[in-house]
């Protein structure tokens, strides 16, 4: 029985140690020195803050993307101890002792490592040879940009790891079809391309780019796959199936998990809530959840509210009015109501408060038991402090003379009488019979005898004047002319009620039931929410100093000059090789023209090389050609400050596809031996060339040592660049 135990236990293991030695150098590249400079480094000044929001579980909103990549920063962070405290204000500003930066640095560079070893295995997985890849794998290595990139807090070192990753996976899945088909790797390797998509995209909105492009390449294997007659009906829908579950399914979860991870964690109250919806910020605890919980669900009648505006930007305002009146004339010689003016105001005020009152009754107090108001109810409101009622009518509005005045009625005892009567229309209701809630219902207010519709104007155009205190404009907009956020309305805060007297009403306090909003709004409508403003929500782009266009990028046109010693010469500049930069460019030219040549000539029947090769050309060409175009291609279209770093992931491609280029044209163009040893001479020169600019340049990748005036002026080798000279 144990006779097992007479012999010694052997484990075998294949080590490849090709892979070993570049995954090594690669950590070596990018971990050296990581602490170097302690300082914030260019756009750490940016991630930094939303770290220390994490750490201190604050919300927050970040236009630029999803949320994953963020908290692989904070993870760092969070493993280092960092507690959130450190003013991110300027670059070049000292971090405290309290700020790990080595451990904040830590995920970007070990990213930036690996992409290393990971343009090594791409290259075997494309079937090229141990030398092609050990020289993709190289390039990676000596790239200035892509080592400068990754060692700092920044994510474009850890977007290009996902996209290498997702590429490497399913190479590794399409190379197991043909003999290992729904084996155990042949999943592992599906799966995990899916999630490497998934995580790409979930870093930064960049890697939708490579993740079309796989789905296209596995559409077009896909495709294949439907003339092979020697698979059943059956056989190709599991293989549909598996390739929807891996490559579609787990994204989209994945997608979604990262936005639940990230709204646990940020569960508190901050400065970016107030772009989000009343019901949202009521869900964090803190903020207006302090103000609102307690309140009454249910508006009735005689409820007191305040009317936060939906649309929410470029600033929250609320429904407002003051004592002062429209001016008689305008500057522009237009009559106005000279009635009692009615603004959204972009700050809490007691002037905020309305009163919802049935038209039928004389009471401005909540009945016992409450009426509530439901869809389709015709109410007045009434304005808190000034007991006056909110009215528009057939008079130009001050700012918008296409549009109706709204102001709170004065009975100047002329022939205008109040026209204060509105429909309660709740948007988001499930039926016609709906309760108005508070926070919860998106409300229009349709005026009964124009059918304009209460709008605040003011949030997408311009500010009242002087007389208006700089506050935003409200008007009556005519139905007809269609809906926006901004003619919608919620009830933020709410009381019921109590004093028919007016004194007492202004200090009255409300003691409702409990009601927690948190529990009404799901995960996905949080999510939804979440997902529309980053969307939608665009900081104004302004021109910036090391701002490019795409067209600067090829050629390198253009660096960024990333950090600065406030007294030696040391400084750090986003500069790429530049012979690597020169030949990626002509990779992809001999690559079209070669490709060009190819088809033109196969289509007259000739064949000038093997039917092999020329499926691995255009698979290969297929990757890291179409992986170049689609991740840079797009930039031309966008409308935003754009960095040369945005180009870092096409990059990555068009260096993929140097040693193909290379292998292709001393396989099949350099014929004699006489070439190829010719051939292979100027490989060696190059490369070395490669490893010269390297070395030469790596004083601004890395920030040290410090070179003086004379040496910095030497590596101004574009007039374009902006290397940074102090004077003497």
């Amino acid at each position: 029985m144990l006779g097992f135990l007479k012999e010694p236990v052997v484990v075998t293991a294949e080590i490849n140690v090709s892979l070993v030695a570049l995954t090594v150098l690669g950590l070596i590249s990018r971990l050296w020195g990581l602490c170097y400079p302690r300082a914030v480094v260019f756009d750490e000044v940016y991630y930094g803050q939303f770290v220390s929001l994490y750490m201190k579980r604050i919300f927050f909103v970040d236009d630029s993307g999803p949320p994953f990549g963020h908290m692989l920063l904070a993870l760092g962070g969070y493993l280092g101890g960092f507690d959130g405290n450190f003013l991110w204000n300027r670059i070049g500003a000292e971090y405290t002792m309290n700020v790990p930066v080595w451990s904040l640095r830590l995920l970007p560079a070990l990213a930036g490592a690996l992409c290393v070893p990971l343009a090594y295995q791409i290259l075997v997985e494309l079937h090229f040879s141990h030398c092609a890849a050990l020289a993709a794998a190289f390039l990676i290595l000596l790239e200035n940009s892509l080592i400068t990139q990754s060692r700092f807090m920044l994510l474009e070192s850890i977007l290009i790891f996902f996209i290498l990753l997702a590429v490497l996976s399913y190479l590794k899945f399409y190379n197991l079809q043909r003999h290992s088909s729904f084996s155990g790797s042949w999943w592992f390797w599906l799966l995990l391309t899916g999630v490497a998509c998934s995580c790409a995209v979930g870093v930064k909105y960049m890697g939708l780019f490579t993740y079309m492009l796989l789905l296209a390449i596995a559409g077009l294997h896909f495709w294949h796959m439907i003339g092979d007659q020697n698979l059943s009906n059956v056989s190709l829908l599991c293989h549909f199936l598996a390739r929807g579950l891996a490559l579609i399914v787990v994204p989209v979860v994945m997608y979604l998990s990262f936005f639940y991870v990230h709204l646990a964690l940020l569960y508190r109250s901050g400065p970016h809530d107030q772009i989000m919806t009343s019901a949202f910020q009521a869900s964090l605890e803190g903020g207006l959840a302090r103000i609102t919980q307690g309140q009454p669900l249910e508006v009735a009648y005689g409820s007191q509210i305040t009317l936060r505006n939906v649309l929410g930007k470029p600033m929250q305002c609320w429904l407002h009015s003051h004592t002062n009146t429209y001016p008689i004339r305008y500057e522009n010689g237009r009559g106005s109501s000279h009635q009692q003016q009615v603004t959204c105001y972009p700050f809490k005020d007691v002037n905020n408060w309305w009163i919802v009152k049935d038209p039928g009754m004389q009471q401005l107090v909540v009945s016992n038991p409450p009426r509530p108001v439901r869809h389709g109810h015709i109410v007045q409101l009434v304005h808190g402090i000034t007991t006056r009622y909110l009215n528009t009518h057939d008079v130009a509005a001050p700012l918008s003379p296409h549009s109706q005045e709204v102001s709170c009625y004065i009975d100047y005892n002329i022939s205008m009488p109040a026209q204060n009567l509105w429909r309660v229309e709740i948007v988001n209701r499930e039926s016609d019979t709906d309760v108005w809630k508070t926070i919860l219902s998106e409300v229009r207010f349709v005026h009964v005898n124009t059918s304009a519709v209460l709008k605040a104007s003011g949030v997408i155009g311009a500010s009242l004047p002087e007389w208006g205190y700089r506050q935003l404009e409200v008007v009556g907009e005519k139905l007809s002319k269609g809906y926006h956020q901004s003619m919608l309305w919620n009830v933020e805060e709410h009381r019921y009620g109590k004093s028919q007297e007016q004194k007492e009403r202004e200090v009255e306090l409300h003691s409702p039931t409990q009601m927690d909003i948190s529990k009404n709004l799901s995960f996905m409508a949080k999510f939804t929410e979440l997902q529309w403003k980053i969307l939608t929500l665009k900081n104004e782009d302004t021109e910036h100093k090391y701002s490019s266009s795409a067209l600067d990028w090829i050629t390198m046109d253009t660096n960024i000059a990333y950090w600065l010693h406030p007294t030696s010469g040391a400084q750090i500049h986003l500069l790429g090789n530049v012979v690597t930069w020169a030949s990626a460019n002509a990779a992809a030219l001999v690559y079209m023209c070669l490709s060009l040549w190819y088809l033109i000539r196969r289509r007259r029947k000739i064949y000038d090389i093997p039917e092999d090769a020329w499926q691995l050309w255009v698979s290969a060409g297929g990757v890291c050609a179409g992986g170049w175009a689609l991740n840079y291609l797009p930039f031309f279209l966008m409308e935003k400050t754009l960095f040369l770093y945005h180009y870092l992931p096409a990059l990555t491609f068009q260096i993929l596809l140097i040693p193909i280029v290379l292998q292709h044209l001393g396989d099949h163009l350099c014929r004699s031996v006489l070439l190829k040893s010719m051939f292979s001479a100027l490989t060696v020169a190059w490369f070395s060339s490669v490893y010269f600019v390297y070395c030469t340049f790596s004083p601004v990748t890395y920030g040290q040592p410090a070179l003086s005036a004379t040496e910095l002026k030497g590596l101004r080798w574009k007039d374009s660049w902006n290397i940074l000279i102090r004077k003497q």
